[in-house]
């Protein structure tokens, strides 16, 4: 039986390759004693800085802060009387808008009848071509005003272009006197840019004396352009609501509106 020759190894190992007769294999064997590099170490200093020069720093930083809240105040309080102009002049400005273009269901003012630079005559001529409108009438008050606030009538039918009367009754049901404002808008609301009220009590003071009644009376006509307007086909019927709230002069004179929970008719 054969047996494999070993070659004697040198008691120091280096790189070089040696051969093993038996399976003709070559190898390589690592470097013996070889250094592992040492690491890179850190090491903490010490804070030398003396206590002069952290003091302009810190009052630096105090003023950069104190510029900082200063802004932020300023930002803040512009926040806040924006929020509170734009609440007192929003309602005002939106009746105006609804009043003008008839949004939110609100009649538009007759411009005709108001400033004059409108013959009223050119808008007021019925179109007798279309069947008669149905104006229903509507009222409400709110639940802290003692009123009765009644249409005198149901109904009434007008054609495009020919002007309307029709009555509200209000009476003061309580044992003093009473400020009343009213508010009044239009159903459907498309209908509202063609609805013109020529006179009419709505945004306007209504001081009733204790167990006073009073009649409100309301004058309106249906612009003629209704009849062009591809929208309004198939409206035969429009109504007319009013809801009336308890009002009272603020400390600068203003009539405001009471707040209420609810309505009642």
């Amino acid at each position: 039986m054969n047996r494999a020759t070993r070659i004697p190894l040198s008691p120091v190992f280096n790189s070089k390759a040696w051969i093993c007769q038996s399976c003709a294999r070559t190898r390589k064997l690592p470097p013996r004693n070889l250094e592992i590099p040492s690491r890179n170490r850190r090491y903490l200093t010490t804070n030398t800085r003396k206590a002069q020069d952290v003091a302009p720093d810190l009052a630096e930083f105090r003023q950069q802060t104190s510029k900082r809240n200063q802004t932020l105040l300023f930002y803040t309080l512009s926040t806040i009387l924006a929020t509170v102009g734009l609440s007192y002049g929003s309602v005002p400005m939106y009746k105006m808008i609804c009043q003008q273009m008839g949004w939110g269901g609100q009649p538009i003012k007759s411009v005709g009848h108001f400033d004059g630079s409108v013959d009223p005559s050119t808008r007021l001529q019925p179109v007798t071509t279309v069947p008669r409108l149905r104006i229903t009438f509507n009222s409400s008050v709110s639940s802290i005003l003692p009123w009765k606030f009644t249409p005198q009538q149901r109904e009434v039918r007008v054609l495009p272009g020919e002007t309307a009367l029709a009555f509200y009754t209000a009476t003061n049901n309580s044992k003093e006197d009473i400020i009343g404002v009213a508010t009044y808008s239009v159903s459907p609301g498309q209908v509202a840019p063609y609805f013109s009220k020529i006179q009419c009590f709505c945004f306007e003071e209504q001081r009733l004396n204790a167990g006073e009644t009073v009649d409100m009376p309301v004058f309106f006509y249906i612009d003629p352009e209704f009849v062009r307007d591809p929208n309004m086909k198939g409206i035969e019927t429009v109504t007319l609501s009013y809801t009336f709230f308890k009002a009272k002069y603020d400390k600068d004179g203003h009539l405001k509106p009471v707040p209420m929970s609810g309505f009642g008719t």
